[in-house]
């Protein structure tokens, strides 16, 4: 199957949505009027079942078939943005100063919103779609208030399936993998605490800056000496604060930054190995280290099966030689993975075309991939609950 027909006439449409919620771009659970305009649009659409206020902010709608029982499985979008001050000057730019779609949520929102319309006008299955619409990607974790929330329970979810856009994949290709597709992430704040005084007697001080900065050097090993070369992680030290003043040396320096891994053996030696780099530098410099680590969003794990499933629909839409079924992991983390662990099911990419990247200011959906991604909504939901 190509494109809908239908897909493309409503593309018009779609992308008056998407560039409605480009413009009005909401953080993390706050997404109040982006939630209440999906509401909306559910509600006008006919869905059987619209509720609100899952994981705090989500929105589910259940479209049920008209070829009576089955199964129900979930598709899911993102509504949240980001806190970044566009520089696209596009007349649809965000009106908000300090926020804006820099990771395409409002086209992967716009294009459920244009299947759900489509799947509730001609119910060409059996059992129940649950269109999923979740806040909080960009580090909030609502894909696992949702799951807390009893979302998969109280809907029967049997399976879940994921989408997002990727600059510099044509428009009109897809690609997936099995397994581990992306990164598993935690966040680190390391506080060395030392001894101040004056800069030009450092002796008489634990300079907590010349620490930090050993430390930030010996994070590297974690990949380059302690973890085996064919294994993927990476450490990055993103912040250093230290001091005021051009002559005094001071009591503490902070840094912090990221890891990303793709097991979890890899994620738990990574951690140990800060703690014991941290320890024996505050042993050999006579100084307090405190390390606060926080593991975040998990590994997200395509199923074997949902994954081939899933890649076979995108070759329908696409054709298969458009369809990349073996990408390289991306070691970006992604929230989708709590649902994942919740229920089998797959994350694929759909391309953006030669884009800015994401989480850049100058980055923007391309309305282009809109007919595109709703085939394959409307796709992977007729042919899983196929009669």
């Amino acid at each position: 199957m190509p494109i809908l027909n239908r897909a493309a006439e409503m593309q018009e449409e779609v992308t008056g949505w998407r560039r409605h919620l480009h413009k009005t771009p909401e953080l993390n659970f706050d997404v109040f009027q982006t939630a209440g305009f999906v509401a909306d649009k559910l509600k006008s659409f006919g869905c059987d079942e619209v509720v609100t206020g899952l994981g705090r902010t989500g929105v589910v709608g259940i479209i049920r078939g008209r070829k009576g029982d089955g199964a129900t499985i979930g598709l899911r979008a993102d509504m949240d943005a980001l806190p970044i001050d566009e520089i696209t000057g596009k007349p649809w730019a965000s009106t908000v100063r300090g926020k804006m779609h820099a990771c395409g949520h409002d086209g992967h929102t716009a294009m459920l919103l244009g299947a759900a319309k489509y799947l509730a006008e001609t119910r060409n299955f059996t059992g129940a779609v649950a269109v999923i619409f979740q806040p909080a990607e960009e580090g909030g974790g609502g894909g696992n208030e949702m799951v807390k929330d009893g979302m998969m329970e109280r809907f029967g979810i049997e399976k879940v399936f994921g989408m997002h856009n990727m600059p510099g994949l044509p428009v009109g290709q897809f690609a997936i993998k099995p397994g581990p597709i992306m990164a598993a992430t935690a966040e680190f704040t390391i506080t060395v605490k030392g001894r101040g005084g004056h800069a030009a007697m450092p002796h008489g001080t634990i300079d907590p800056i010349v620490i930090a900065s050993q430390l930030v050097g010996a994070l590297q090993t974690i990949a380059s000496r302690s973890t085996d070369p064919v294994e993927a992680v990476v450490v990055s030290v993103t912040k250093f604060h230290a001091g005021d003043a051009y002559n005094v040396i001071p009591e503490s320096a902070e840094i912090a930054g990221t890891v990303r891994t793709l097991r979890k053996e890899v994620a738990k030696r990574s951690e140990e190995r800060i703690r014991a780099l941290s320890a024996g530098l505050a042993a050999a410099f006579g100084a307090t280290i405190e390390v606060d680590y926080d593991a975040n969003y998990p590994v997200t794990f395509n199923h074997a099966e949902e994954t081939v499933f899933a890649g076979d629909v995108a070759a329908d839409v696409a054709g298969d030689g458009h369809v990349h079924r073996a990408i390289q992991p991306l070691m970006g983390g992604e929230d989708f993975s709590y649902m994942l662990e919740a229920r089998p099911g797959a994350f694929i990419f759909i391309g953006n075309g030669d884009s800015a990247g994401l989480h850049h200011p100058a980055y923007d959906f391309n309305d282009e991939v809109i007919p595109h991604g709703m085939s394959y909504w409307v796709k992977l939901a007729e042919t899983a609950l196929a009669a």
